[in-house]
């Protein structure tokens, strides 16, 4: 395999550049850099007595963190008005490209589910998890007696970030939103789907976090948390269905308890 997936002759186009970003960062690559190489082992240049050292430059491609935006308390208060503000201006998400989804489901649903962002094709479809994806995950539902009509899916994300990956400089206000969101609906369990899901609700990576319930505290009580793979992942790596299935009856045994 080269650095490179290999495309036809047809223009490079976004769906394409997402794709090459997708691959680095499956690879490992997470950092910028420069254009041109450094000799790293090279001795600093001496500079003349009496000068001040220069300051020193941001890294190739940096840009400065955001301002903090507005504390979860001036959030809004219930949940018509807040799914309402997802997809406003107002959302961290609303300069980034594509379309804005809401959580759909009952207001009161005692099983809140939770993945990371919409996939590509779903703002086409109009709702979170459509295609292949979306239709295993209705199949892991109806595994455990739930659908669609009985649950509330949301995502940490109402837009697709770039290469599918949440903003490390936004990681902590939409942790705060997602946390937000689960005191309006106030389930009695949750289900978090993927690595961004767990690390928004529980602060931890998917892998440490799978193999028992977590209980997360929000502003209208506590819920009881499992975290499981994204059906995206499922299909991908059909072996860890086992696995996943494990995670689905645990979250059957805390909606019994």
């Amino acid at each position: 395999m080269g650095a490179f997936p290999t495309f036809d002759s047809a223009p490079f186009d976004s769906a394409q550049a997402a794709s090459v970003l997708d691959w680095w960062h499956d690879a490992g690559v997470d950092l910028l850099v420069e254009d041109e190489p450094r000799d790293w082992m090279a001795a600093e240049p001496v500079r003349p007595i009496g000068f001040p050292a220069p300051a020193p430059l941001p890294a190739p491609g940096l840009v400065p963190a955001l301002p903090a935006a507005a504390p979860a308390a001036l959030l809004p208060d219930t949940l018509d008005a807040f799914l309402a503000w997802r997809l406003s201006d107002a959302a961290p998400e609303a300069a980034w490209d594509g379309i804005s989804l809401t959580a759909t489901g009952p207001a009161e649903a005692p099983l809140m589910v939770l993945v990371d962002c919409p996939d590509r094709d779903d703002g086409e479809a109009g709702q979170i998890l459509s295609g292949a994806a979306g239709r295993l995950f209705d199949r892991m539902l109806a595994a455990i007696g739930q659908s669609r009509e009985t649950v509330h899916l949301a995502s940490v994300c109402a837009r697709r970030p770039l290469a599918g990956r949440t903003p490390a400089g936004l990681e902590a206000r939409l942790a705060e939103i997602s946390l937000h969101h689960i005191g309006l609906v106030r389930p009695r369990s949750l289900l978090l789907l993927g690595n961004a899901a767990s690390r928004a609700v529980l602060g931890t990576e998917l892998t440490s976090a799978r193999g028992h319930s977590h209980a997360v505290d929000h502003k209208s009580g506590k819920s009881q948390a499992v975290a499981s793979f994204h059906p995206r992942f499922l299909i991908e790596k059909p072996m860890a269905k086992a696995e996943s299935w494990k995670d689905l009856q645990r979250i059957m045994g805390d909606m019994r308890a």
